[in-house]
């Protein structure tokens, strides 16, 4: 038994020592090098691909399978000559024995200097996908002669086969570049210098990973260094993935950016378990210069349509600092503004969505809680539905151009040389001239192609909103746009302690745009609203105005030149601030008493009860037919216009003593009772700003009314002689009939 057992032992020996040395022999006597046209021609039948193997080909057989190429490059049949793909060398080794229990265990595999270039042409088609393509048409499989039967298909049908196990020392790739080209949208992008390095790669255990490249693309033209490390873990069969202390970092420059390089770290734990068709990003953490955000992801269904959810918190950063370092600065604003800028936010989405829910923004003092949907990527859909403790909308409003300052300035000089003029004179000085200024800008007020653009539907709420300057409480805006037409539903609030709501709707498909708009403004204080924009007060009082107005253009000037529709107003309980309209009827009186005044002009507030009227604008200009006052002891009736254009006015007012006869401002202009009920005719004229204090006595109009008075004064003597004359001795109506006779 025992020599057996020695026999056996020499067998196998003597087997092993053959094999030894017929692997020995096979790769010291067989130079694979003298094959290669037939591993070429092996190539185009099998894979479709040109192969040239320029340098020398290495090999062993035992107790490793061995394999070394050098200077390879692939192409396909119809090109090639233009190769897809070349490499200076591979070289990789596999051990055989493990082979035959389906298991892979290799030294370190090497690739140097790999370049593929992949390019789409202008039909769509790539010059990869030929691969393992036969070059020719299969040929028609022939036809089983008649009387010969098809033997049955056999059941192929097998078990799913034991994954290979897989067990590599380590995997380096040194100086690979790849270029992708797509001639339809003339698209470039190239990943160069790809230095990859791993350490052991084994199923079930960590491996870890170090991945740097330089990318770069031209639509945009941008270039980026990259660097991407961590822990890779491979469980095949129960197909989960997942790369532990993931961290991707790198720096990004080009055309976009202007100049200005972006750093940026993205890190976390990645799982993607395609068994239940879920992937997660779990403590993710992103880095873009000064900006930090911090959250989840998850997304499940990855097998039908991805859907997205997850939450994200981004710390307080300064949003101007921010934009101006990735190469888009902001326009100027308010000192400070968007210095302070936060966001927590639940998410959900999918690869054509995003929504943010329980939404909670922080902008300098204002916070902003709700709900932001983009609906539609493609489409641009935005849906916001937001509510604001306070928000001052003012403080970034970009800054006024010089062009824009210089029209406000050259408008504030001429109304205050005007109002210096009619405050001097007192209403004894000439008319102030029209206002010839323009008081809008031609500034380009409307981005056209970006609101053919929008695709939006948006319910927003302040508890306070100031927008030129006007402290509206409670405001609610309601609006939409599509397909280039701009609508506001609703735009309503309270303004010291009144109200009011606008409706509008601009059209911005054509170059030329349209606006159109509707306001109601409710027991608003007028004086409030001027000072609040910088203008001193003409008028106060509580405002009731109703319009209706449209106009076109692009500017501020060319929507005001082109203003058309209908308006009314009435402003109740008010005063003319200084403009007595007493002093403008005593100056008259003297004019007719032929008396010179006296006494100094007092300035003075003029109060009424009621000034009202209606407007119908016709290409900026304003006509006012009945406009009205009610004065204690007075009426005003007047009409005219309002040039919108210059915001200048031109009116004609008449005043009419109602009976009070109070004591006037000088004796030369003492009222009297033949004074009663005639319309002392008073003209306005020059900037809108100075309401009455652009009044003046029409002296032309002074002679009607002394014709007039004098009229009266001889009817009343003739009235006077009938009674004396005629008495009692007929009837009244005869009188009256004479009367009515010498009154003719």
């Amino acid at each position: 038994m025992k020599a057996f057992g020695k026999i056996l032992g020499l067998f196998i020996l003597g087997l092993l020592l053959i094999i030894v040395a017929l692997g020995f022999a096979l790769t010291h006597l067989f130079d694979p090098n003298d094959y290669k046209d037939e591993i070429r021609q092996l190539a185009r039948e099998k894979a479709n691909v040109e192969l040239t193997l320029n340098g020398d080909i290495g090999w062993s057989l035992f107790p490793w399978l061995g394999l070394e190429l050098h200077d390879a490059r692939v192409a396909t049949l119809n090109a090639p000559d233009q190769p897809f793909a070349d490499l200076q060398m591979l070289g990789l080794s596999v051990r055989v024995l493990p082979l035959i229990r389906r298991e892979v265990q290799m030294s370190d595999v090497r690739v140097e200097g790999l370049n593929l270039t992949l390019n789409r042409d202008k039909n769509g088609h790539g010059n990869w996908e030929d691969i393992g393509k036969p070059a020719t048409p299969a040929s028609t499989t022939p036809t089983a002669p008649a009387g010969e039967s098809t033997p049955p298909a056999q059941d192929t049908a097998q078990k799913p086969s034991r994954p290979v196990k897989l067990d590599i020392d380590s995997l380096t790739v040194n100086n690979a570049r790849v270029l992708y080209t797509d001639e339809a949208k003339n698209q470039t992008y190239t990943a160069e210098s790809i230095q990859l390095s791993t350490g052991p790669v084994r199923e079930g255990s960590d491996i870890s990973l170090k991945l740097t490249a330089f990318l770069s693309g031209n639509q945009p033209a941008l270039r980026a260094r990259t660097e991407l490390t961590g822990n890779l873990r491979l469980d095949r069969a129960l197909q989960r993935y997942q790369f532990e202390d993931m961290r991707l970092s790198g720096e990004l420059a080009g055309e976009p950016l202007q100049g200005k390089t972006v750093t940026f770290v993205a890190q976390g734990q990645l799982l993607a378990d395609l068994a239940a068709n879920v992937a997660e990003w779990n403590s993710l953490k992103i880095t873009t210069n000064q900006l930090r955000a911090l959250g989840e992801l998850r997304a499940r269904d990855l097998d039908k349509t991805p859907q997205l959810s997850g939450g994200l918190s981004v710390a307080q950063f300064n949003l101007r600092t921010f934009m101006d370092g990735i190469g888009q600065p902001l326009p100027t604003m308010a000192e400070g503004s968007l210095s302070k800028v936060e966001l927590v936010t639940r998410l959900s989405g999918t690869p054509t969505s995003l929504v943010l829910d329980e939404l909670n923004l922080k902008v300098d003092d204002s916070t902003f809680s709700g709900r932001v949907a983009i609906e539609d990527f493609s489409k641009q859909a935005l849906r916001l539905q937001l509510k604001a403790d306070s928000f001052d909308a003012d403080r970034y409003r970009p800054a006024a151009t010089e062009t824009e300052k210089g029209a406000k300035a050259a408008r504030k000089s001429e109304v205050q040389n005007s109002e210096a003029t009619a405050i001097a004179g007192a209403g004894t000085t000439p008319l102030p001239e029209p206002p010839t200024k323009t008081a809008w800008s031609t500034e380009k007020l409307l981005p056209l192609e970006r609101l053919r653009s929008l695709d939006v539907e948006a319910e927003l709420s302040f508890g306070k909103l100031i927008v030129n300057k006007l402290p509206i409480d409670n405001a609610a805006l309601k609006t939409q746009a599509a397909g280039g037409v701009i609508r506001v539903d609703s735009l309503r609030g309270g303004l010291y302690n009144g109200d009011f709501e606008i409706k509008g709707n601009l059209d911005a498909r054509q170059d030329i745009p349209t606006a159109s708009v509707q306001t109601r403004v409710n027991k608003v204080p007028v004086e409030r609203v001027l000072d609040s924009q910088g203008q001193t007060p003409p008028v106060r009082g509580q405002l009731i105005l109703n319009s209706d107005l449209s106009g076109k253009g692009n500017s501020e000037k060319a929507l005001i030149d082109s203003l058309n529709g209908t308006a009314s107003f009435v402003v109740n309980n008010g005063v003319l601030v200084n403009a007595n309209l007493e002093q403008q009827l005593c100056q008259g009186i003297a004019l007719l008493n032929r008396k010179p005044l006296t006494g100094e002009p007092r300035g003075k507030d003029t109060p009424f009860r009621q000034l009202s009227g209606s407007l119908a604008v016709r290409n900026g200009v304003a006509s006012n037919p009945d406009l009205k006052a009610q004065i204690p002891g007075l009426t005003l009736n007047g009409k005219g216009d309002v040039d919108l254009r210059v915001l200048g006015m031109d009116y004609r007012v008449g005043i009419i003593i109602e009976g009070d006869k109070g004591e006037m401002p000088d004796p030369a202009c003492q009222v009297n009772e033949r004074y009663v009920g005639i319309e002392w005719p008073v003209h306005c004229r020059g900037p809108l700003e100075l309401g009455a204090k652009a009044c003046r006595v029409d002296k032309e109009g002074i002679g009607q009314v002394a014709a007039k008075l004098a009229a009266n004064e001889v009817r009343n003597k003739l009235d006077e002689k009938i009674e004396e004359k005629l008495g009692d001795k007929v009837s009244p109506e005869l009188k009256d009939a004479l009367k009515g006779l010498f009154k003719r």
